[in-house]
């Protein structure tokens, strides 16, 4: 009987906006838990990538009415979640609050067949008063896995908001869990500004993970004023970013600039295989040895030297070396999938076109810092060593964060700097301490790579305002 008059209460509260002013900020919030952190969870959330297939593609907005918080969970630093319930009486589930999906999926009473559905709470539809099954089929694929259900509707609660009629997806066989209510809470008047914000904390000893709030901005969670930038295009939260920094020195990779979007649910830094390679080797990360990279090294590094030193274009060295085909394909910002992800596949030419073109970027980087040739070469042969493995791991010796560089990204002329301490993953205590890199690799065909995904690790630091309204994206540092 409790669950049937709280429905009713939150109900209640979107329908009679003076309601939600009861709290004294009159924000509505949803809070975050925190889970334990090991190895093993962090290597898992590390393949969670939803982008490696391709981008999700509808967009995201949010609500018009009052402003509504809701609680989120750290999970390993890796991933936020919260609770939201549907149905009345209402069910609840935890779901991952992800700006980067557009879908809402809940485990069905239905799956029976999957194991996972037994490790989460499952819908029971007979049990609403509210519920409309729609019943079209529908599989989605991620880059981790595919989702499988059917379509249904009900209503949805999310903190102290009631989304009628929100159309979901009844998971009979199930992978991740996305979330999307956001449209129908705009078009519902249930907040009053088209604004949420993200404030994830990262303080592991913290019972708090952090808050998301709908309809506006806790002061609290941020010092300071925010730096808003464009969306540029509207399916995602994506923007144009600059020049990407580690210590004090360019990579020179988006000087001209680089797409980026800012995901909650992602939960790493994703960037292109090139950079992210200088950054293991900057920090010390040890990733898997790429006998191709060392091959093209040893065998053609004077050639592209003497191409680059001639004038060359960049873009037609690897094609020059009769390495990549002449019409410029396999791009190092367009089609790499990570050399060492091909290392058998049997396709010796292609991952020799993508090495040389990684090649290219760092020798290119190394020129405008007048490097004499043996110390480029070699350290390109170092790089090597540092290619992320497919998984992305990249273990770090933890005795050795006070040596590392800062690294810093370019968003609307300002740089958002991130510390050693802010960008690498620890677990266990005393000597079983493990530290690992917050970067992996991601390369994205274009048009819509080259692409930096800046994901929970990026939004700890930094407190991001999602301003549908106005399509742009705030940044502030972060309480």
């Amino acid at each position: 009987m409790g669950n049937r008059y709280l429905c009713l209460a939150l109900c209640l509260c979107a329908l009679i906006p003076s309601m939600l002013d009861a709290a004294s900020d009159g924000l509505l919030r949803i809070n975050m838990k925190k889970r334990p952190l090991d190895v093993n969870s962090i290597k898992a959330a590390r393949k969670e990538s939803k982008y490696v297939n391709g981008l999700k593609n509808t967009p995201h907005g949010l609500s018009d009415g009052n402003e509504d918080v809701v609680p989120l969970v750290n999970y390993l630093d890796a991933q936020y979640y919260g609770e939201i319930s549907i149905g009345s009486p209402p069910q609840t589930f935890t779901v991952i609050f992800d700006t980067g999906s557009s879908n809402l999926w809940v485990p069905s009473s239905k799956c029976i067949f999957s194991i996972a559905c037994y490790f989460h709470n499952r819908f029971k539809g007979t049990k609403s008063s509210t519920y409309t099954k729609i019943g079209d089929n529908l599989q989605i694929n991620y880059g981790s896995g595919s989702i499988s259900g059917f379509s249904s509707k009900d209503t949805v609660q999310v903190g102290d908001i009631c989304v009628e009629d929100q159309d979901f997806i009844e998971v009979t066989k199930e992978g991740s869990l996305a979330f999307p209510v956001w449209y129908n809470m705009v078009e519902q008047g249930l907040v009053k500004e088209q604004v949420f914000s993200f404030w994830l904390n990262r303080n592991e000893a913290d019972e708090e993970g952090g808050e998301l709030v709908f309809g506006g901005v806790d002061p609290n969670h941020f010092i300071g004023e925010h730096s808003y930038v464009p969306v540029t295009r509207k399916g995602y939260w994506q923007f144009n970013m600059g020049d990407f920094l580690i210590g004090n020195q360019s990579t020179g990779f988006c000087e001209g600039g680089c797409a980026a979007i800012v995901d909650s649910g992602t939960s790493l830094l994703a960037g292109p295989t090139a950079v992210v390679t200088e950054i293991n080797y900057a920090i010390g990360g040890e990733g898997v040895l790429s006998s191709e990279c060392k091959t093209l090294v040893t065998e053609y590094g004077d050639m592209i030297w003497d191409l680059l030193v001639s004038g060359v274009t960049p873009g037609k060295v690897c094609s020059e070396a009769g390495l990549c085909f002449s019409d410029g394909r396999q791009s190092v910002s367009s089609n790499i999938e990570t050399v060492v992800g091909k290392e058998n596949d049997g396709l010796g030419d292609t991952v020799l076109c993508e090495a040389c073109e990684m090649a290219v970027v760092w020798m290119q980087n190394q020129l405008r810092q007048s490097a004499t040739k043996e110390a480029v070469l070699s350290y390109v042969n170092k790089l090597c060593e540092s290619i992320p493995s497919p998984a992305g791991e990249s273990v770090i010796d933890c005795n050795t964060l006070h040596k590392m560089p800062n690294v810093s990204f370019t968003i609307g002329e300002k740089l958002y700097t991130l510390t050693p301490e802010q960008y690498i993953l620890k677990t266990g205590e005393g000597a079983a301490t493990v530290c690992i890199s917050g970067f992996m690799a991601l390369d994205m065909p274009p048009p819509t790579g080259p692409l930096w995904i800046l994901g929970d690790v990026f939004m700890g630091v930094y407190h991001t305002v999602f301003d549908y309204g106005n399509l742009q994206l705030g940044f502030a540092k972060s309480a």
